[in-house]
């Protein structure tokens, strides 16, 4: 599941070939002749940078505590600082990349990465790291939508800019499927740093590819600062309150509500809100944030809770872990195509309900691992789990896209994928706090809760309208 695309990308279909002429600049815009395929390309890199962080840090996590310590809930920030972050920036950087032009926004987004991708790397402490990958995620919220921008201002005609969107979205599914193979073979042959460092020569490339890309114009854009500052405390104060606990959860938890009610205040009464509460009137657009949040949870839980399973309980390397999700990820992308055409043809009902049915059988057959279940059979019992993910991601966001004016699309997806991602965040919260103890008691309460979110979120489905 890729990050915007998180990891399952929606399934675009692609048609057409891809033009090999620079789109026409408008008033103000570049003048100069230059390359669509290394604009996408270097959009491409962008993105799978991006979600390949999201992923690559998993496998490392046994590693960095060994080294910086910090105990369970230390571990759980490492990775939520940068989902948190990510998701919660992502409902305003859309704008601020039309404000700015997505060439400039992609050219310091990409620089900030790189720059506290070295600033992890060198961490001396855990709460260096942490801030560092925070740091990350605020750069990552903003290559995203100016990466998929230069796409678009890429390619001219429609069938070109259809496809050239599909690889685009395809290299994301790739990354998450490296992701733990890369954080477990550079783990494994240097150490946790090494997650980072390789950030460096990947965003020099993408940088150097820009400058062949032409200057996009600035647009006029609303920007909702109060919307976006409420939202980031109330996610950050109910991260902090599921992941501390205590007394100190209490507290946070206090905050988070209290956040949450003054940002609906503020979100029903702003012009331009960074989440427009009408889009919830419907009924469609309910139904996939759900089924879209559920996902995220059992798929990003899941990879959480195994990473270590591998190596704490069952004693495995990092490389070893890693290639233990080889199976399930390497599926994603050829999935997510199949589910669009299905959808395509069905309607979005039918493949989200199946999707979601092997999802849960996927992760009921899981309840039954233990320390002495055979590694290489629970990789394959994780596949269920991934294609039924897979199969439900492409359809409920074209359903969401469907059940929205066409100029609120960007919003709607921002609102969606943001929530997959907070999602995702929280359940790595929560399922980090059941293991802390009994490991594999905990890892099966985890297994059960994401089946049940799962369970319901189907439920929720058969409300959908049938056919397409």
């Amino acid at each position: 599941m890729g990050m915007a695309t998180n990891s399952l990308t929606e399934g675009s279909r692609p048609t057409g070939r891809l033009t090999r002429r620079a789109p026409h600049p408008g008033p103000g815009g570049d003048k100069r002749r230059t390359s669509p395929g290394l604009t996408l390309t270097a959009a491409m890199l962008g993105l799978a940078l991006i979600t390949l962080d999201a992923s690559v840090v998993n496998v490392a996590l046994p590693a960095i505590g060994d080294s910086l310590g910090g105990g369970m809930s230390g571990l759980q920030w490492v990775v939520d600082a940068y989902t948190l972050a990510f998701a919660a920036l992502m409902l305003s950087t859309g704008a601020l990349s039309d404000r700015i032009g997505a060439t400039r926004a992609y050219a310091i987004g990409i620089t900030v990465f790189t720059l506290a991708s070295v600033a992890c790397g060198l961490a001396p402490s855990l709460p260096v790291l942490i801030g560092a990958r925070g740091v990350q995620g605020v750069a990552a919220a903003v290559v995203l939508p100016a990466s998929l921008s230069l796409v678009r201002q890429a390619y001219s005609d429609a069938a070109g800019r259809a496809r050239a969107v599909a690889m685009w979205a395809a290299g994301g599914s790739v990354a998450v499927a490296l992701g733990p193979v890369t954080g477990g073979a550079l783990t494994t042959a240097w150490d946790w740093s090494g997650i980072f460092f390789i950030n460096v020569p990947l965003g020099a490339v993408a940088l150097v590819l820009l400058l062949r890309a032409p200057r996009s114009e600035r647009r006029p854009a609303p920007l909702d600062v109060p919307g976006q500052l409420l939202a980031v405390l109330t996610l950050t104060a109910l991260t902090f309150a599921v992941i501390e606990g205590g007394t100190t959860g209490l507290a946070a938890l206090v905050v988070a509500v209290a956040a949450g009610a003054v940002f609906l205040r503020t979100e029903a009464r702003q012009a331009h809100p960074v989440v427009p509460l009408a889009l919830f009137r419907d009924r469609t657009v309910t139904i996939t944030v759900a089924a879209g949040a559920a996902c995220s949870v059992a798929f990003y839980g899941l990879i959480f809770v195994f990473s270590l399973f591998f190596q704490e309980v069952q004693g495995r390397s990092a490389l070893w872990a890693g290639l233990m999700f080889l199976p399930m990820t390497g599926l994603i992308a050829v999935t997510n195509i199949f589910a669009g055409k299905l959808a395509a043809r069905v309607g979005p009902r039918i493949p989200m309900l199946a999707g979601q049915s092997l999802a849960v059988l996927g992760l009921l057959a899981l309840l039954f691992a233990d320390a002495g279940t055979p590694a290489l059979g629970l990789a394959f019992l994780m596949v269920p789990l991934a294609l039924g993910c897979a199969l439900t991601i492409p359809p409920l966001t074209a359903a969401m896209m469907d059940a929205v004016p066409a100029d609120r699309a960007g919003l709607a997806a921002g609102v969606l994928n943001s929530a997959r991602q907070v999602a995702g965040g929280l359940g790595i919260a929560a399922f980090g706090g059941l293991v802390a103890g009994d490991f594999v008691s905990g890892m099966r309460i985890s297994l059960l809760i994401a089946a049940a979110l799962l369970a319901a979120s189907g439920v929720a489905t058969l409300g959908l309208r049938r056919g397409r």
